[in-house]
Order: structure tokens, then sequence, then C-alpha cells
């Protein structure tokens, strides 16, 4: 069930992160509000996934979910290169998040 919290936490880091995208600096206040409210849910879920979960561990996997999802969203929202290297990059994190799902 941690894990599953974990994953939640890091939808809603990809979420606040392209959210910031929206806020235009916080000037438009829909986005801006929903981007904190997620920024804190975030923060929130991570925070409990740390009393089971080593901090190390936790922090890793909810970065990584956090800048795979924003990477693959920058380029089907907001029409970001879709290199090779990219998709490489991409294939990395997701193979750290794996491994330290595996060895904890």
């Amino acid at each position: 069930m941690v894990w599953f919290i974990l994953f939640l936490a890091g939808l809603m880091e990809i979420g606040w992160a392209i959210g910031l995208k929206y806020t235009e600096n916080f000037t438009r206040l829909t986005p801006s509000i929903l981007t904190i409210v997620a920024m804190a849910v975030s923060f929130w879920l991570l925070s409990f996934t740390m009393k089971t979960l080593p901090v190390g561990t936790a922090y890793a996997v909810w970065t990584g979910i956090g800048a795979v999802g924003t990477v693959i969203l920058g380029i089907v929202l907001f029409n970001e290169p879709a290199t090779l290297v990219r998709f490489i990059c991409i294939a990395l994190i997701l193979a750290g998040i794996v491994g330290l799902k595996v060895l904890s």
C-alpha cells in the first residue's frame, strides 16, 4: 500500500510541475490554486510514505516519477523535443526507480 501512496505522490508532483507552467508566474488564480493544492498533497503523501520507506528510497522514487512524467507531458503538451537521447534518459530513470523498489 505504501508504494501505491508513493506513486500517487509522484503523480501529484507531475501535476504541480506541469501546473507551474499554467500559473504564468502565479498570475492566474485557478491554475495557481490547483498547483499549490497539488504541491501540498504531493508533499503530504511523500511524508506519509517516509514513515515506512527509507528516506532516500522514497525521495528518489518520488522525484523519479515526477521527472519522467513531467518530461513525457512536456513532450505531449508543450511540443518539447522527443529525441532518442531523452527517451534513453527516461529509461535510465525508470530503471533506477525499479531498482530501488526491488532492493527495498
